[in-house]
């Protein structure tokens, strides 16, 4: 495996002293377009990641920034528990419906800092804000925010929690179970009646809900759709293609562009889970190919990131890379990163 130079300077220059803000012009900030709650867990996760795996002068500069990131999430959660999601440059909230999704990635971002070794000096903040958020768990009605919370009840149950969270992850994974049953069909491994965004989270939140409970039916709602998911997301030459954006993925129908980095990352994160429970090297290769994505084995033959400073264009279109270098493309790149260096043992 190639050893790569990965670099935070992209991540540290999109964040100000509130957060990590949405959109870039090229790799420039846009201010005008704000921030979301949403980027500072993803953001807070990539620090979490790479704590004691980087150089001293960048663990420092991503205990400065992991500070930033815990502070939005503070700020950002409401007296319910529940997290405002998009803020204005000027800290002002903009209108919007309660994220089923943005409650999921904060409470596994926090159960992530709570579990954390050495455990970060914000733990106990982490800790405060994941048990205020918690009731609000069971008014979510959408399957990416149970994935996400699957996942962080298993971190935490793995880790000896103070609380009993199997109630919880039987629930949730039953729900998801059951999204399975209504919409799979031959040739549709699926939980939806259409492939969209973030994908992998699914099966992911179920190889979690396996580790903690080893229900055989979890593992094999799990294992069948992360392989449905995987033979969709490879183009002739076994490079990973995720299903794009311009139009999702249905039965008979997937669109080829534009893709996202996002979507690479979350299928590294559900093959590297399921490299861990199973032992199959299959899983381990489809790891190292979304890895590969970034650095040009896609179907363009293009780097999407740029190893001077570490940031990542936003997606992938038929005519080549949208220039744009966002929060969300570059959490991506760094994320998958750092998916192979700790799953994987991979140097990076």
């Amino acid at each position: 495996m190639e050893r790569r130079s990965v670099r935070f300077d992209h991540l540290a220059k999109m964040t100000d002293e509130t957060g990590v803000l949405e959109h870039g012009l090229g790799s420039v900030p846009r201010r005008n377009e704000g921030y979301s709650t949403d980027d500072q867990a993803r953001a807070l996760w990539v620090c979490l990641e790479w704590s004691g795996s980087c150089s001293s002068d960048d663990q420092k500069r991503l205990a400065t920034l992991a500070d930033t990131y815990t502070a939005f999430l503070l700020w950002a959660q409401k007296e319910n528990g529940h997290f405002h999601n998009n803020f204005a440059y000027d800290r002002s909230k903009e209108p919007e419906k309660p994220s089923d999704d943005c409650l999921g990635r904060c409470l596994w971002a926090c159960a992530k800092a709570m579990t954390a070794t050495p455990a970060p000096h914000f733990a106990f903040a982490a800790e405060l804000i994941f048990r205020k958020a918690l009731p609000q768990v069971e008014s979510m009605r959408y399957p990416r925010g149970w994935a996400y919370a699957l996942a962080a009840f298993a971190v935490l149950q793995h880790s000896g929690y103070d609380t009993d969270l199997t109630p919880r992850i039987t629930i949730l994974a039953e729900q998801l179970t059951g999204l399975y049953r209504q919409h799979s069909a031959p040739g549709w491994s699926w939980f939806e009646p259409a492939i969209t965004y973030s994908n992998a989270l699914l099966p992911w939140g179920m190889l979690w809900a396996y580790d903690i409970l080893k229900r055989p039916e979890f593992l094999d709602t799990a294992l069948d759709t992360i392989d449905f998911l995987i033979g969709l997301s490879q183009n002739e030459a076994g490079q990973i293609r995720p299903v794009g954006s311009d139009g999702w993925c249905r039965p008979g129908y997937r669109a080829l562009w534009d893709q996202q980095p996002i979507d690479v990352m979350k299928l590294a994160l559900a093959a590297a889970k399921a490299y861990e429970v199973t032992g199959k090297p299959s899983y381990e290769a489809i790891v190292l190919k979304c890895r590969d994505w970034f650095y040009g084995s896609n179907d363009l033959g293009t780097p999407m990131i740029n190893e001077r400073d570490g940031s990542c264009h936003d997606g992938l279109h038929a005519e080549g890379p949208n220039l744009n270098c966002g929060a969300e493309a570059v959490v991506s790149y760094l994320l998958t990163e750092a998916i192979c260096h700790k799953s994987l043992h991979v140097k990076v």
